[in-house]
Formats: structure tokens, sequence, C-alpha cells
């Protein structure tokens, strides 16, 4: 069978994160450098092999205070660890699970997957669409910054939201 590369477009792509502040309300970020591509068997999806891979320098909350804090080694460390990586080890109808790599700390995490299907553009090109989303410990992976409030109020959730949607475009 044919092995079929697509290869992700950042123009109709976007990688968003949520995390809680002070327990009460939520923070949004993104992070606007990233590169993708999908290996399919045949003519599904289903157990390709997805690689990700983005700019942790990239990272925009903003807030440009809050962004060169997320930078600092107090976080993500964006001189020493300056990409976040995601290999798949399985994708079907509707889950991905891979290993998640923030700073050199390598964990499973199992997503959600809504597949949009496939079209073609303007140019010809073959397009597939996927919205992936999920939840993980920033704890786990070596984010384990944490203020308090002088009340004694947590500053920062553990829990991070995944949302990402992402578009494909089929290589000849």
């Amino acid at each position: 069978m044919a092995t079929t590369k697509w290869v992700l477009d950042p123009m109709h792509s976007e990688v968003q994160f949520k995390i809680k502040h002070l327990v009460i309300s939520t923070v949004t970020g993104s992070f606007k450098t990233f590169e993708g591509s999908v290996e399919t068997e045949g003519d599904t999806f289903e157990g390709a092999t997805v690689e990700f891979s983005l700019d942790v320098a990239s990272i925009d909350t903003n807030q440009e205070q809050r962004d060169g804090h997320l930078k600092s080694a107090e976080f993500f460390d964006a001189e020493t660890y300056p990409k976040i990586t995601f290999k798949s080890t399985s994708l079907t109808t509707d889950t991905l699970t891979g290993d998640l790599t923030i700073k050199d700390i390598t964990k499973p995490v199992t997503l959600d997957v809504d597949f949009g299907g496939t079209a073609t553009d303007f140019y010809g090109n073959l397009k597939a669409g996927f919205e992936v989303s999920g939840k993980i410990n920033r704890k786990e992976f070596g984010l384990v910054w944490d203020g308090v409030t002088e009340a004694g109020a947590i500053v920062l959730g553990a829990d991070v939201k995944l949302n990402i949607n992402v578009q494909f475009a089929k290589q000849a």
C-alpha cells in the first residue's frame, strides 16, 4: 500500500491553550509558530503517523510581560528547550495517542480528535481538517511554578486545556 504524506498548512491552523487563573477565570494563549506532518497508508487516516512541533518562543497570551515570564526558566525555559514535540503512537477515528515532550520530559497523552473531512481548495490541493482537544497536567512536564496570593489563592491551575485546529495538505 502506498504511503501518503500530508503537511500542516499553518495559514489555516491554530494551537490554543487555556489555564485557570486565580481559580476564578481563564487565560487563553496560543503558539504562533508550529509545524507538523501526517503519513497515511491507503485512503484513511486510521493508524496514521502524526508528528508535530511548536516553537516555545512563539507563545502569545496577549500580554508581553506574562509571555516573557512563560518563556523564562521558571516555566518553559525557551532558550534551553526551544521546541515542544508530539509523536503519535495511535490514531483512531476519535482519539490521538502519542508522546508529548516539554522541557525534555516525555509523557504519553491521549487527545480527542474530530475529523472535519477533506476538501479541494481553489488551487486543486486536497486538504484534510482536524480539531484536536484534550487536557494535560502542566506539572507532569516540569512546569511547576506556583504562585500564591497574599490571601492564599493559587495563581495558576495545574490543568491546561488544549484546542488545536489543523489543516493538512496532501503532498504529490
